[in-house]
């Protein structure tokens, strides 16, 4: 995978949300329109504007699962302007219309609550923080041992020594709802504005990681980590828990257990 393809992949899922076309990555990246389809779709199968319209869906299954938004407002946070064309959209990729995949989803996750083994968890509200990361779009057994990580990343080699201490960081992009199109930032965690003047090799960026609740759990091996986000999700529909937000769950190298953190919403 080349970087800047990364890049221009991490690109579209930052700005789902917005109207910002192709043209405007070709012209971030120093591309034509039709460079950077054809690199693209070299890279990952798929055209920028494809590739984008499927993060959108996904992003708003994941709202409308877990999150009480109204369905017109999932789909303008999600980067549709027309609510018609939402449905007909979310409705050819997901065979079900947003009320309907909605109230199934929600009543399969009711019925798999009753027979799950508790995770004992804590609601944190956490200070803003920035993180060092790479993005992985295979190879995700680098999260069996996250001490380990930095041998399965490329220029991991070449990262600031200061960074050595850090602790680990995995932000899961396919859950709580798995994803056609795998993704995984690795890295490590600092304090809010300590990255600033770091210099990083180029297939890593610096990431803001803004103040926001969290339920945070602790993990004992990395095989509890599908159990326990399929607890929480199943949490949220409890009539006294709390949603989550549909972003992407943390997980942190802490000494000799790991640290599950789930988005909630707010």
């Amino acid at each position: 995978m080349s970087t800047d393809m990364m890049r221009a992949e991490i690109w579209l899922q930052e700005t789902l949300g917005t109207q910002q076309g192709i043209e405007e990555l070709a012209s971030r990246m120093g591309y034509s329109s039709s460079q950077i389809r054809r690199r693209f779709r070299s890279s990952f199968g798929l055209s920028p504007g494809t590739y984008r319209d499927r993060l959108r869906l996904e992003w708003a299954a994941r709202l409308l699962i877990h999150t009480p938004k109204e369905i017109r407002h999932v789909a303008a946070v999600c980067g549709y302007q027309n609510h018609s064309a939402f449905s007909r959209a979310f409705q050819r990729h997901f065979g079900q219309t947003p009320r309907h995949y909605r109230q199934s989803r929600r009543l399969h996750l009711n019925r798999q609550r009753r027979d799950l083994s508790p995770f004992s968890y804590r609601i944190r509200e956490l200070p803003a923080r920035c993180a060092v990361l790479t993005r992985l779009y295979a190879g995700f057994r680098v999260l069996d041992d996250l001490r380990m990580w930095q041998r399965h990343v490329h220029d991991a080699g070449a990262l600031p020594e200061q960074l050595a201490s850090a602790s680990t960081i995995a932000i899961l992009h396919d859950q709580p709802l798995a994803s056609e199109l795998p993704r995984l930032d690795l890295g490590v965690q600092l304090p809010a504005g300590s990255g600033d003047s770091l210099a990083l090799p180029p297939t890593f960026r610096l990431q803001q990681l803004p103040a926001h609740p969290y339920a945070c759990l602790t993990l004992e091996h990395r095989d509890q980590l599908r159990p326990a986000l399929l607890y929480m999700a199943c949490q949220g529909m409890a009539p006294d828990g709390r949603s989550l937000s549909g972003e992407a769950p943390q997980l942190l190298k802490r000494h000799d257990a790991l640290e599950l953190r789930v988005p909630l919403y707010r």
